[in-house]
């Protein structure tokens, strides 16, 4: 029994000791067994019994151990709030040290202040803290409540049927009956599916926000569905693994009362907060409850960090406090000395009952704690609230800026982490993903390569360069249609029904919620608007097919029509490639199939369709000639798993069906595992649904007629195709151009529609999923026609091109052509990778049955596993992708999202050094970075790629030894983004070109177990621009926390997916992307946006006001309160430093707590030093915030000093007027509070650079509330501070005019200096904040003149146009030089292009020209017939390192061989003007 809490062990042992205890039914011969055995691992597996009569005591026993499924949330109880709120905020130590002053107080050897007066700022802070996390924790609670009381049904074994039962009631093991559009309670194991094959489709938007649908599926083995599930008849045990947060891992097992084991997967759990779609009914057994489910274990909610100015301050109060030690010794010696000057004891001190006075000692020893108690306000403790309130209106403000939001998703920027804003104002570093973060991943199929010939889809080219995205109707979509094959003229049945199938289609929301949600069932087709399926814009679509292509899908549909003569080898290999390629983009993957009517209702069966084309037999007899005819299309495997052998067995028993037939099947998976036999298959029902093959007219026209007619009125069912991936989505869209329609898919099933009309239904034996460590799919399935296992298999080229199958062990001419294929698809594979776009490779493979049932055996014992349960099954998915025939590969632009290429020149403007982390290959990611401003055509790139420490040790060497030697910079300190370098670091890099640097996963793994970090991060000092490609999740994150421990500066990770979650919760400010990869990395993240050109606004304009505001109300507070602090001191040198003070104590604590803290607040959270289209104009002036300029050691000094001279003028000026007069404490104290209020508000005011009618009455009703009060409370208090009592003394201040003359005069000479350097600061030095500031003084158009001229001046030369990537990817041909910058290890193009005259046209017909192999080859590789000279851009053989130290032997050879061999190798769909690569 597998246990969910910590003492599940103990509990367990505990359970057994009791054996007594365990009263055994007779029906439960399992537990007795596995009593016996002892073999499950108490420690790993939680086992779940059925809530039945069966075996309802051992559910009993087994279940309280379990946790229920109600959550609770929230932090107190009635009980507990007080207790531990209170614990919780002494946690604080400012609190602490508060409470501590509080009691200090009681004792009357240290009293100041009236005890219960004491306690009233601590109360304050503790209070209000106090009523905001009880706001909080009541929003919870009622959260809490309203979940817990949802309603579901669960069976009732008293009862013998499913009653309505509230969340919180259900336990692990009862069964539990879902209906569709109903909220999942808790995880569950599916083992119901009123789905004919066993499917139920789940929306996962509340768990991960992704609104595409999720296939799960029945539990192998209780997938017959013609009978209703009674939970009765459950005599089975779940053993499973122990509850975690992993989404996407699930594994065990259910074990039969015969101890039968049938293996499950995360393909049978349905989760927590998911929501039904599509199935009428659903029933499964809780696995996992209430906190266990795996929903809950990753809500954690919103992070808290410390920003880097709340480590800042914690060091300044320390300094605050070392200051407050000083004051406080001062005055004790200053006690002791005064009283030592006394001849005789002073009358004021009072002696004790026996007669006898405090040693001198012991009496500056109490003074001592009674100046901690006076001056204990150094200590700011009201700034602690004070920021919690202004971090909350930052928050509110980014939440409502307009320019954040998104209207096309209608998602506004999220601030998760509500207590690091202003750390974006100091970023330095930027660490961002690629696809998704970058780019829009939004796939649109550009190019294909096909059996080794490239079709380069220039009319579709054409098509994107014009798309825009728009809301298209049936004419859109009309448009193109005429590209695609002829479709045949359906004829629509008068009748087609299907038994147990309704129209079903989700609810309107996108995003269910949680709160008040109700049992809904499916009502048939609702009037609610359209959903909008994932991944299905008009740009990802429509798909223009290219004219070559066409005819060659035309000519093997032709050729197996022809039977007047037996079709040649060659012409056979090359129509059943074409033919294969496209069932395979058909095939391989998880889309499912729904119509445009019914967005969200499942295709399983092909519309019914009356071909007029040739006979199904007949094309069955000319594929079963093509077979014998074509050679090298079978491979055998000696050992090989899946449940699926008893369906091998199954299907051979019976006759090749028809393709009309082959879809006619209803679900077999009675043949998968389960042991029911093929007559409990319910044929009648069959017959109803679907017409058998006999009722279908078969025309007998050929296919010249079916291409060369097109019938005006043909019905052609528009379908929806709902990936889990943009990129699946891309090639089945690419596939039905075509007219290789995907159809409909089950779990058993694929049926794909040909060209000539034909529908063709797969059986699916085997689905093998994409994973990122094999970084492929593949799907098994059997033929219809020929009855061949056929692999088809897709993944990355890297991967794909190592499993192909050895041409050397063909025959000769077959291993030529496969030579020349291969050789031919790497080389389109490069020159796709160049041109920025995304690369797969699509092979297949041909089973024997034999070989086939053997790996089904070894995959189904794995699946069945518990432990190494995924090591197993990589094993035998890898054990099948061997030995590949290679099809053709894709490529797949990404597209660039809007505005990247300018937030990211902007972003560089600032002082942000930009790193790019993604998994991505090579090629792309460097493209991709000269598309979007990364990396400039003028930059020197390194690319470093090796697998050996020593060579990666010495390429960094070198790198470096260059770089300084050959740079010609000023070697002076500096400030390199806010951290302070030698002077070995480069002042500047002008005039020689920016450098980059690329690095692939490999080569980081050297750097990180080699002890290589420092020599690397060196070398990226001196780049502008890093790329990490083929980066891990592990090395995303374990770069972020290279840089930010080992540099000590701020960074930033920016990412989409759930790969991103790693490196951005190790950065100091994680931004998730709330983009197609689902939420995840939002989930993560500290901030969430859904476009990166926010990311523009998001730091320049708020990052830095945020980091403004805060940094000046931190200063502003420490001075106010050293300030005020210091009139208590110098009072205390002239009333014998007895502890007493010239100020009313009700005046003291709400001078801090009410007149002076309202401006601040409003202040830190409305403030704007610089307009916002000024920031955005002038990115450098981010700087200011990367430097800490604002708030740093050097001006918290001197705000504390200039807070010691206006206290001493604040205290001198009215001690020198009142001096020699009969004026009494309060009376001297009153113009003094008054004065200090007027100089730390007006010093507020010199400080403010935005005022609003907030700021006016702030300010203004800040001293309207200290007069009313201090009216009011002298006309009042009449004995309140005994002996002295402040009894009308404000009306008397008020009406002597030496008071009006003192309060203005004082704040004038005491704010003059701030003043006067305010004013002339500008005059010998203007800094760039300075300068802006006067710049948003001026009319607009002026204001842009001067922001022109500023930028210009800054740049020194004009900017000189940049090449559009197009342009770029479409020069073939360059004059290059090697350049003296870094002897014979850099490349630089120089030059006018050869081909600059040449139209657009021109060029692509030049470029498809040289990718087809009709003229010379222009990248050549040293896999094939010659050698290459070393060069970054092309490929490495396997096993050879990239760089070679024999390669180049001088710099003149090296340059021959570029300027004869290679000048053409380096410029052909490449981005870059200037290529470099380093040798040893």
């Amino acid at each position: 029994m597998a246990l969910s809490v910590d003492s599940a062990l103990y509990r367990c042992q505990r359970l057994a000791a009791e054996g007594s205890a365990w009263t055994q039914s007779e029906s439960t011969p399992l537990l007795s067994s596995v009593r016996k055995r002892l073999r499950y691992n108490l420690n790993k597996w939680r086992i779940v019994f059925p809530n039945n009569k069966r075996l309802q005591k051992d559910w009993e026993k087994v279940s309280r151990f379990y946790s229920g499924n109600g959550i609770q949330t929230t932090k107190y109880t009635l009980l507990s709030f007080l207790p531990r709120n209170l614990f919780e905020q002494f946690h604080r130590l400012a609190n602490l040290y508060f409470f501590f002053l509080v009691i200090l107080n009681w004792f009357p050897q240290v009293e100041v202040f009236h005890r219960e007066i004491t306690m009233l700022p601590l109360g304050v802070v503790l209070l209000v803290i106090m009523v905001k996390d009880g706001t909080e924790d009541c929003r919870r609670y009622r959260f809490d409540k309203a979940i817990n009381s949802s309603k579901t049904k669960a069976y009732d074994e008293k009862e013998s049927d499913y009653v309505e039962k509230c969340w919180k009631d259900v336990r692990v093991g009862d069964f539990v009956q879902l209906q569709c559009n109903e909220i999942i309670p808790a995880d569950i194991l599916l083992l119901y599916s009123s789905d004919q094959n066993g499917i139920c489709h789940l929306e996962t938007a509340n768990l991960d926000g992704e609104t595409n649908l999720k296939q799960r599926q029945v539990v192998k083995g209780f997938s017959n569905q013609n009978t209703p599930f009674d939970p009765e008849f459950f005599q089975n045990t779940i053993v499973c693994e122990k509850p975690n947060n992993d989404l996407n891992k699930f594994k065990g097992y259910v074990e039969q009362p015969d101890h039968k084991r049938i293996g499950f997967g995360s393909e049978s759990l349905l989760l927590r907060g998911c929501t039904i779609r599509n199935t009428e009914i659903a029933i499964g057994i809780v696995i996992y409850a209430g906190h266990e489910t795996k929903a809950m274990l990753n809500n954690s909610g919103p992070r808290y960090k410390r920003s880097k100015i709340e480590r800042r301050m914690n060091i300044d109060i320390f300094f605050c406090v070392g200051l407050l030690f000083i004051m406080c010794l001062i005055g004790a010696l200053g006690h002791g000395i005064w009283n030592g000057n006394f001849s005789e004891r002073p009358p004021y001190e009072v002696p004790d009952m026996n007669g006898n006075y405090l040693s001198s000692a012991l009496a500056g020893f109490y003074m001592f704690l009674t100046m901690i108690i006076l001056l204990q306000i150094l200590i700011p403790i009201s700034l602690y609230v004070s920021i919690e309130f202004v971090k909350l209106g930052q928050v509110f403000l980014i939440h409502s800026d307009i320019d954040l939001y998104d209207e096309d998703v209608d998602l506004p920027i999220q601030c998760r982490a509500l207590n690091i804003t202003e750390d974006l104002g100091q970023i330095q570093y930027i660490f961002s993903d690629k696809t998704g973060t970058l780019t829009e991943n939004k796939m649109v199929f550009r190019r294909c390569t096909v059996d080794g010939n490239e079709f380069s889809h220039q009319e579709n080219a054409k098509r994107l360069e014009t798309h825009k995205e728009l809301d298209s109707d049936d004419e859109d979509w009309a448009r193109y249609q005429h590209f695609a094959l002829p479709v045949i003229k359906i004829e629509k049945p008068d009748t087609l029904k299907q038994k147990n199938t309704k129209p079903m289609r989700r609810c309107q929301s996108a995003r269910a919620r949680f709160q008040g949600h109700a049992r809904k069932k499916s009502l048939g087709r609702c009037d609610s608007l359209q959903s909008q399926v994932a991944f299905s814009s008009t740009i990802e679509k429509d798909v223009t097919p290219d004219n070559r292509l066409l005819m060659k899908v035309r000519n093997a549909a032709l050729q197996i029509e022809s039977s007047a003569s037996f079709p040649s080898a060659k012409d056979t290999y090359s129509s059943t490639s074409v033919m294969d390629f496209f069932l395979a983009l058909a095939i391989c993957n998880t889309v499912v199939v729904s119509t445009a009517t019914e967005p969200r209702q499942r295709v399983t069966v092909p519309p019914l369709m009356k071909p007029s084309g040739i006979s199904l037999e007949r094309i069955h007899q000319l594929l079963q000639r093509l077979k014998l005819a074509n050679l090298g299309q079978s491979f055998s495997l000696t050992q090989s798993s899946s449940d699926l052998g008893a369906s091998v067995n199954a299907k051979n028993s019976k006759e090749n069906p028809a393709a009309t037939d082959s879809y006619n099947k209803d679900d077999i998976s009675t043949h998968t595992c389960s042991n029911s036999a093929d007559g409990d298959y319910d044929g009648d029902g069959r017959a109803d649904a679907v017409p058998r093959k006999d009722s279908i007219e078969i025309g007998g026209a050929s296919l010249d007629e079916v291409f060369g007619s097109v019938s005006q009125g043909h019905l052609q069912p528009e379908f929806c195709y709902e990936a889990e991936s943009p990129d699946e989505a891309a090639l089945v869209h690419a596939a039905r151009a075509y007219s290789f329609t995907l159809m409909s898919r089950t779990p058993e099933q694929v049926t794909v529609r040909l060209p000539q009309g034909t529908l063709l239904a797969f059986d699916i034996l085997c689905t093998l999923g994409f994973d990122s460590v094999r970084k492929r799919m593949s799907v098994v399935v059997r033929h219809p026609f020929t009855n061949e296992i056929i692999v088809y298999t897709k993944g990355a080229d890297s991967v794909i091109m190592d499993l192909l199958e050895d041409p050397a062990k063909a025959d000769i001419n077959m291993g030529r052509k496969l030579i020349r294929i291969h050789s031919k698809t790497q080389k389109h594979l490069d020159w796709y990778a160049q041109s920025g776009l995304r690369t797969l490779c699509i092979a297949k493979k041909v089973l024997s049955d034999d070989d086939f049932q053997k790996w089904a055996n070894f995959r189904r014992e794995a699946e069945a596993a518990i432990d190494n349960r995924d090591e197993l099954l990589m094993d035998t998915a890898q054990h099948l992708e061997t030995k590949l025939t290679l099809l053709g590969a894709t490529g797949i632009e990404d597209r660039l999202q809007d505005g990247v290429p300018d937030t990211i020149a902007a972003l560089r403007e600032a002082g942000i050094q930009i790193w790019v982390l993604t998994g991505d290959k090579q090629e792309t990611a460097v493209n991709i970075a000269y598309s979007c401003k990364l990396l400039d055509q003028k930059d020197t790139v390194f690319t470093i790629n090796t697998e050996n420490k020593e060579t990666c040790e010495s390429l960094l060497d070198l790198t470096l030894e260059d770089v300084r030697k050959n740079s010609n910079v000023e070697r002076t300190k500096r400030k390199f983004f806010g951290i302070s370098l030698s002077s070995s670091l480069p002042a500047s890099v002008a005039p020689s070109p920016d450098i980059g640097l690329v690095v692939d996963g490999k080569t980081l793994n050297i750097i990180f177990q080699g002890k290589l970090e420092e020599k690397f991060l060196e070398l990226t000092k001196y780049c502008r621009s890093i790329l990490c490609c083929r980066a891990t999740p592990l090395q995303k994150s374990m770069v972020v926390k290279l840089v930010r421990r080992q540099l000590k500066v701020m960074t930033l990770s920016i990412g989409d997916g759930a790969n991103d979650v790693s490196m951005i919760q190790a950065a100091d400010v994680g931004i998730g992307i709330s983009g197609q990869e689902g939420m995840q990395a939002v989930m993560a993240s500290d901030f969430a946006i859904s476009r990166f050109k926010h990311l523009k606004k998001l730091l320049l304009v708020h990052g830095h006001w945020c980091y403004s505001r805060l940094a000046k109300m931190v200063i502003y507070f420490f001075y106010k309160n050293v300030s005020y602090v210091s009139l208590l001191f110098w009072y205390q040198f002239f009333c014998g430093f007895s502890g007493t003070t010239m100020i009313d104590y009700w005046q003291m604590i709400f001078f801090n707590l009410f007149f002076t803290s309202i401006p601040p607040i409003l202040f830190g959270i409305l403030d704007k030093d610089i307009s916002a289209e000024t920031l955005l104009s002038l990115p450098e002036l981010y700087k200011s915030g990367q430097n800490s300029e604002t708030y740093k050691l050097s001006t918290f000094i001197i705000a504390v000093l200039d807070a010691f001279y206006q206290s001493l003028i604040c205290f001198f000026v009215p001690y020198l007027t009142y001096k020699d007069s009969d004026t009494d404490v309060f009376t001297f104290g009153t113009p003094i509070n008054t004065i200090s209020l007027f100089t730390i508000l007006l010093h507020q005011a010199l400080e403010m650079k935005t005022w609003t009618h907030f700021h006016w009455i702030t300010m203004i009703g800040s001293v309207l509330l200290y007069f009313v009060f201090s009216t009011i409370y002298n006309a009042v208090c009449v004995v309140c501070n005994e002996p002295t009592s402040p009894y009308w003394i404000m009306e008397d201040q008020l009406s002597d005019p030496s008071f009006y003359l003192v309060c203005f005069i004082t704040p004038v000479v005491a704010l003059l200096p701030r003043y006067l350097v305010l004013a002339v600061r500008g005059t010998f030095r203007v800094s760039p904040i300075l300068k802006a500031q006067q710049l948003d003084k001026l009319p607009k158009e002026q204001r842009d003149r001067e922001i022109q001229r500023w930028r210009s001046r800054k740049q020194g030369i004009p900017t000189t146009s940049v090449v559009s990537p197009s342009d770029e990817v479409d020069r073939t041909n360059s004059n290059l030089h090697v350049s003296q910058f870094l002897g014979q290890a850099a490349v630089t193009p120089h030059g006018n292009n050869d081909t600059q005259g040449l139209s657009t046209p021109e060029m692509n017909h030049l470029r498809d020209w040289m990718l087809n192999g009709e003229g010379n080859s222009s990248t050549r590789r040293c896999a094939g017939e010659e050698t290459t000279a070393a060069n970054f851009l092309a490929r490495p053989c396997p096993g050879q390192d990239l760089l070679e130290p024999t390669r180049i032997p001088s710099p003149g050879l090296f340059a021959s061989q570029l300027t004869s061999d290679n000048a053409e190798e380096l410029t052909p769909g490449s981005h870059r003007r200037s290529v470099s690569s380093v040798t040893l």
